[in-house]
Protein backbone atom coordinates (compact mmCIF):
# COMPACT_ATOMS: atom_id res chain seq x y z
CA UNK A 1 0.00 0.00 0.00
CA UNK A 2 1.06 3.56 -0.98
CA UNK A 3 2.22 5.94 1.54
CA UNK A 4 -0.36 8.87 2.11
CA UNK A 5 -0.09 12.34 1.58
CA UNK A 6 -2.67 15.48 2.56
CA UNK A 7 -3.33 18.46 1.25
CA UNK A 8 -3.03 21.44 3.83
CA UNK A 9 -3.11 24.42 1.35
CA UNK A 10 -6.52 25.44 3.07
CA UNK A 11 -5.08 26.16 6.49
CA UNK A 12 -4.59 29.99 7.49
CA UNK A 13 -1.02 30.76 6.96
CA UNK A 14 0.83 33.60 8.50
CA UNK A 15 4.08 35.37 8.62
CA UNK A 16 5.73 36.45 11.45
CA UNK A 17 8.88 38.64 10.96
CA UNK A 18 11.06 41.37 12.74
CA UNK A 19 13.64 41.74 15.19
CA UNK A 20 11.48 41.00 18.82
CA UNK A 21 9.48 38.50 16.54
CA UNK A 22 10.43 35.29 18.47
CA UNK A 23 10.47 36.70 22.04
CA UNK A 24 6.47 38.12 20.89
CA UNK A 25 5.48 34.57 20.11
CA UNK A 26 6.91 33.35 23.15
CA UNK A 27 4.51 35.54 25.02
CA UNK A 28 1.77 34.09 23.64
CA UNK A 29 1.93 30.03 22.79
CA UNK A 30 1.91 27.93 25.12
CA UNK A 31 4.80 25.92 23.89
CA UNK A 32 8.33 26.85 23.40
CA UNK A 33 9.10 29.27 20.28
CA UNK A 34 12.82 28.06 20.47
CA UNK A 35 12.02 24.59 19.43
CA UNK A 36 11.10 25.79 15.95
CA UNK A 37 13.69 25.73 13.68
CA UNK A 38 14.01 25.76 9.51
CA UNK A 39 13.33 22.01 9.47
CA UNK A 40 11.30 20.78 12.22
CA UNK A 41 7.59 22.40 12.95
CA UNK A 42 5.91 22.52 16.59
CA UNK A 43 2.54 22.40 17.97
CA UNK A 44 1.19 25.23 20.15
CA UNK A 45 -2.44 26.70 21.54
CA UNK A 46 -2.98 30.26 21.67
CA UNK A 47 -5.15 31.45 24.72
CA UNK A 48 -7.08 33.93 26.16
CA UNK A 49 -6.48 35.45 30.33
CA UNK A 50 -8.64 32.45 31.44
CA UNK A 51 -6.82 29.96 29.61
CA UNK A 52 -9.14 28.93 27.17
CA UNK A 53 -8.08 28.23 23.47
CA UNK A 54 -7.89 31.37 21.13
CA UNK A 55 -6.33 28.82 18.01
CA UNK A 56 -4.72 25.83 17.86
CA UNK A 57 -1.38 26.35 15.31
CA UNK A 58 1.68 25.10 13.95
CA UNK A 59 4.58 26.60 14.09
CA UNK A 60 8.28 26.59 12.10
CA UNK A 61 10.92 29.13 11.53
CA UNK A 62 11.84 30.36 8.06
CA UNK A 63 15.50 32.26 7.90
CA UNK A 64 14.65 35.32 10.26
CA UNK A 65 10.95 34.97 10.28
CA UNK A 66 8.78 32.48 11.21
CA UNK A 67 5.37 30.89 9.59
CA UNK A 68 2.06 29.31 11.61
CA UNK A 69 -0.43 27.97 10.41
CA UNK A 70 -4.00 27.31 11.55
CA UNK A 71 -7.40 25.83 10.56
CA UNK A 72 -9.09 28.10 8.21
CA UNK A 73 -11.96 28.96 10.64
CA UNK A 74 -9.47 30.85 12.55
CA UNK A 75 -8.47 33.38 9.04
CA UNK A 76 -10.73 35.88 10.60
CA UNK A 77 -9.68 36.14 14.02
CA UNK A 78 -6.00 34.62 14.68
CA UNK A 79 -4.27 37.90 13.10
CA UNK A 80 -5.78 39.99 15.36
CA UNK A 81 -6.09 38.67 18.17
CA UNK A 82 -2.22 38.07 17.99
CA UNK A 83 -1.76 42.43 16.81
CA UNK A 84 -3.61 43.02 19.85
CA UNK A 85 -0.68 42.10 21.96
CA UNK A 86 1.93 43.99 20.00
CA UNK A 87 2.49 47.21 22.08
CA UNK A 88 6.11 48.15 21.27
CA UNK A 89 7.58 45.68 19.41
CA UNK A 90 9.58 44.98 16.04
CA UNK A 91 6.74 42.86 15.25
CA UNK A 92 5.16 42.24 11.69
CA UNK A 93 2.46 39.34 10.78
CA UNK A 94 1.63 38.90 7.63
CA UNK A 95 -1.35 37.13 6.30
CA UNK A 96 0.35 34.54 3.32
CA UNK A 97 -2.62 32.17 3.15
CA UNK A 98 -3.18 33.09 -0.16
CA UNK A 99 0.66 32.86 -1.49
CA UNK A 100 1.50 29.67 0.02
CA UNK A 101 0.68 25.89 -0.23
CA UNK A 102 1.29 23.11 2.24
CA UNK A 103 1.15 19.21 1.66
CA UNK A 104 1.61 16.60 4.28
CA UNK A 105 3.33 13.55 3.97
CA UNK A 106 2.60 10.49 6.41
CA UNK A 107 5.30 8.80 8.06
CA UNK A 108 7.93 10.05 5.63
CA UNK A 109 11.40 11.68 5.61
CA UNK A 110 11.43 15.09 3.33
CA UNK A 111 11.75 13.76 0.43
CA UNK A 112 14.87 15.00 -1.86
CA UNK A 113 13.61 17.80 -3.91
CA UNK A 114 14.68 21.30 -5.28
CA UNK A 115 15.62 23.72 -2.56
CA UNK A 116 13.01 25.86 -3.66
CA UNK A 117 10.40 23.26 -1.96
CA UNK A 118 11.00 24.21 1.68
CA UNK A 119 10.48 21.07 3.60
CA UNK A 120 10.09 20.30 7.18
CA UNK A 121 9.36 17.22 9.70
CA UNK A 122 6.42 17.66 11.95
CA UNK A 123 4.11 15.54 13.79
CA UNK A 124 0.05 16.14 12.68
CA UNK A 125 -1.83 12.66 13.31
CA UNK A 126 0.52 10.91 16.32
CA UNK A 127 3.77 10.40 13.83
CA UNK A 128 6.09 12.31 13.01
CA UNK A 129 5.82 12.55 8.74
CA UNK A 130 7.13 15.40 6.51
CA UNK A 131 6.10 18.42 5.02
CA UNK A 132 6.42 20.69 1.69
CA UNK A 133 5.66 24.41 1.64
CA UNK A 134 5.58 25.36 -1.85
CA UNK A 135 4.70 29.10 -3.92
CA UNK A 136 1.05 28.50 -4.30
CA UNK A 137 1.21 29.29 -7.99
CA UNK A 138 3.31 25.65 -8.21
CA UNK A 139 0.31 24.11 -6.47
CA UNK A 140 -1.16 21.70 -8.81
CA UNK A 141 2.28 20.73 -10.58
CA UNK A 142 3.55 19.35 -6.90
CA UNK A 143 0.03 17.69 -6.05
CA UNK A 144 0.52 16.16 -9.65
CA UNK A 145 4.03 14.80 -8.96
CA UNK A 146 2.98 13.69 -5.08
CA UNK A 147 0.23 11.79 -6.38
CA UNK A 148 2.03 9.89 -8.77
CA UNK A 149 4.81 8.49 -5.58
CA UNK A 150 1.65 8.69 -2.64
CA UNK A 151 -2.03 7.88 -2.21
CA UNK A 152 -3.64 11.18 -1.78
CA UNK A 153 -5.75 11.31 1.30
CA UNK A 154 -9.30 13.41 0.79
CA UNK A 155 -10.73 15.09 3.40
CA UNK A 156 -13.01 12.49 4.63
CA UNK A 157 -9.93 10.25 4.22
CA UNK A 158 -8.05 12.67 6.73
CA UNK A 159 -10.94 13.41 8.82
CA UNK A 160 -11.09 9.75 9.51
CA UNK A 161 -7.23 9.17 10.40
CA UNK A 162 -7.43 12.21 12.64
CA UNK A 163 -10.38 10.45 14.82
CA UNK A 164 -8.78 6.91 14.90
CA UNK A 165 -5.79 9.06 16.25
CA UNK A 166 -7.70 11.26 18.66
CA UNK A 167 -6.04 14.81 17.42
CA UNK A 168 -8.50 17.29 18.37
CA UNK A 169 -9.71 19.42 15.43
CA UNK A 170 -10.45 23.36 15.52
CA UNK A 171 -14.26 24.09 15.15
CA UNK A 172 -14.80 20.41 16.99
CA UNK A 173 -13.51 19.50 20.30
CA UNK A 174 -11.39 22.72 20.21
CA UNK A 175 -13.21 25.61 20.64
CA UNK A 176 -13.01 28.89 22.72
CA UNK A 177 -14.29 27.23 25.99
CA UNK A 178 -11.60 24.39 25.80
CA UNK A 179 -8.56 24.48 28.29
CA UNK A 180 -5.89 22.50 26.01
CA UNK A 181 -5.36 20.18 28.86
CA UNK A 182 -8.96 18.84 28.69
CA UNK A 183 -8.32 18.40 24.62
CA UNK A 184 -5.34 16.11 25.47
CA UNK A 185 -2.84 18.31 23.99
CA UNK A 186 -0.51 18.94 26.90
CA UNK A 187 2.46 16.31 26.07
CA UNK A 188 2.38 17.87 22.42
CA UNK A 189 1.69 21.75 22.65
CA UNK A 190 2.29 23.04 26.27
CA UNK A 191 5.79 23.36 27.68
CA UNK A 192 5.48 23.66 31.34
CA UNK A 193 9.14 24.88 31.46
CA UNK A 194 9.33 28.21 29.30
CA UNK A 195 8.55 31.59 30.16
CA UNK A 196 5.16 33.24 30.96
CA UNK A 197 2.71 33.52 28.23
CA UNK A 198 -1.35 34.60 28.30
CA UNK A 199 -3.13 32.33 30.46
CA UNK A 200 0.06 30.61 31.93
CA UNK A 201 -1.10 30.97 35.27
CA UNK A 202 -4.53 28.43 34.72
CA UNK A 203 -2.43 26.00 32.77
CA UNK A 204 -0.08 25.91 35.76
CA UNK A 205 -2.71 25.44 38.53
CA UNK A 206 -4.42 22.42 36.06
CA UNK A 207 -0.99 20.78 36.19
CA UNK A 208 -0.55 20.90 39.93
CA UNK A 209 -3.87 19.79 41.04
CA UNK A 210 -3.77 16.80 38.40
CA UNK A 211 -7.61 17.34 37.67
CA UNK A 212 -9.92 18.58 35.30
CA UNK A 213 -14.04 19.09 34.71
CA UNK A 214 -13.64 17.04 31.55
CA UNK A 215 -11.31 15.19 29.32
CA UNK A 216 -11.37 14.17 25.57
CA UNK A 217 -12.10 10.75 25.26
CA UNK A 218 -13.09 7.60 22.39
CA UNK A 219 -15.91 6.36 22.31
CA UNK A 220 -17.32 3.16 20.37
CA UNK A 221 -20.20 2.21 19.49
CA UNK A 222 -21.10 -1.33 21.28
CA UNK A 223 -23.59 -2.68 18.81
CA UNK A 224 -22.64 -0.76 15.56
CA UNK A 225 -25.12 1.99 15.73
CA UNK A 226 -23.97 5.17 14.51
CA UNK A 227 -22.30 8.06 16.41
CA UNK A 228 -22.61 11.61 15.31
CA UNK A 229 -21.27 15.39 16.83
CA UNK A 230 -23.70 16.79 18.73
CA UNK A 231 -25.05 13.31 20.40
CA UNK A 232 -25.47 13.67 24.30
CA UNK A 233 -23.53 11.33 26.96
CA UNK A 234 -25.76 10.11 30.01
CA UNK A 235 -24.88 7.56 32.69
CA UNK A 236 -26.93 3.87 31.48
CA UNK A 237 -30.60 4.70 33.00
CA UNK A 238 -29.87 8.18 34.26
CA UNK A 239 -30.52 10.59 30.98
CA UNK A 240 -30.86 14.01 33.44
CA UNK A 241 -27.64 13.40 34.45
CA UNK A 242 -25.49 14.58 31.30
CA UNK A 243 -21.97 13.07 31.05
CA UNK A 244 -20.41 14.80 28.20
CA UNK A 245 -21.18 15.01 24.52
CA UNK A 246 -19.53 13.68 21.37
CA UNK A 247 -17.57 16.24 19.54
CA UNK A 248 -16.45 14.31 16.07
CA UNK A 249 -17.64 10.60 14.56
CA UNK A 250 -16.99 8.37 11.55
CA UNK A 251 -17.08 4.99 10.95
CA UNK A 252 -13.08 3.21 11.28
CA UNK A 253 -12.41 1.68 8.43
CA UNK A 254 -9.07 0.21 9.89
CA UNK A 255 -11.26 -1.08 12.89
CA UNK A 256 -14.32 -1.70 11.23
CA UNK A 257 -16.66 -0.32 14.01
CA UNK A 258 -18.48 3.35 14.24
CA UNK A 259 -16.48 5.48 16.89
CA UNK A 260 -16.19 9.05 17.87
CA UNK A 261 -14.44 11.77 19.89
CA UNK A 262 -16.33 13.22 23.01
CA UNK A 263 -15.42 15.55 26.03
CA UNK A 264 -16.82 13.38 29.36
CA UNK A 265 -17.18 14.64 32.29
CA UNK A 266 -15.14 13.75 35.53
CA UNK A 267 -16.54 10.30 37.03
CA UNK A 268 -16.69 8.74 33.98
CA UNK A 269 -13.71 9.95 31.99
CA UNK A 270 -12.57 5.96 32.58
CA UNK A 271 -11.83 3.74 30.06
CA UNK A 272 -14.28 0.60 30.16
CA UNK A 273 -16.94 3.00 31.48
CA UNK A 274 -20.66 2.72 29.31
CA UNK A 275 -22.67 5.17 28.49
CA UNK A 276 -25.64 6.23 26.86
CA UNK A 277 -25.60 8.65 23.74
CA UNK A 278 -28.84 10.55 22.23
CA UNK A 279 -29.66 13.14 19.82
CA UNK A 280 -29.03 16.32 21.47
CA UNK A 281 -32.76 17.50 19.30
CA UNK A 282 -34.30 14.31 20.67
CA UNK A 283 -32.82 13.33 23.84
CA UNK A 284 -36.14 11.20 25.27
CA UNK A 285 -38.04 10.09 21.62
CA UNK A 286 -34.76 7.96 19.88
CA UNK A 287 -33.20 4.82 21.44
CA UNK A 288 -30.03 5.17 23.24
CA UNK A 289 -26.65 3.81 21.09
CA UNK A 290 -24.69 2.38 24.01
CA UNK A 291 -20.74 3.73 24.05
CA UNK A 292 -17.73 2.03 25.48
CA UNK A 293 -15.48 4.94 26.88
CA UNK A 294 -12.14 4.50 25.67
CA UNK A 295 -8.89 5.75 25.69
CA UNK A 296 -6.79 7.92 22.90
CA UNK A 297 -5.50 7.53 20.34
CA UNK A 298 -7.88 4.41 19.04
CA UNK A 299 -5.39 2.94 16.95
CA UNK A 300 -1.68 3.59 17.94
CA UNK A 301 0.86 4.98 15.61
Amino acid sequence: MKSQFVDLSARVKLRVSGADAGRFLNGQLTNDVRKATDTQTIEACVLNAKGKMNAHIFLVRDGACFLLDADPELRDSLLPRLERYIIADDVRIEDVTDQLSIFHLLGQSPPGWPNEYKTRAAMRLNEQGAEIWIDAAKHDYVLHQLSEQFAFCDDACAEALRIEQGIPRWGRELTEEIIPVEAGLESRAIDYEKGCYIGQEVISRMKMSGQTNKRLCGLISEHGSPLAAGMKLFPMGAEKKEAGWITSACRSGQMDREIALGFVKRGFAMAGAKLDALPADNLFGSPAVRVEVVDLPFIPS
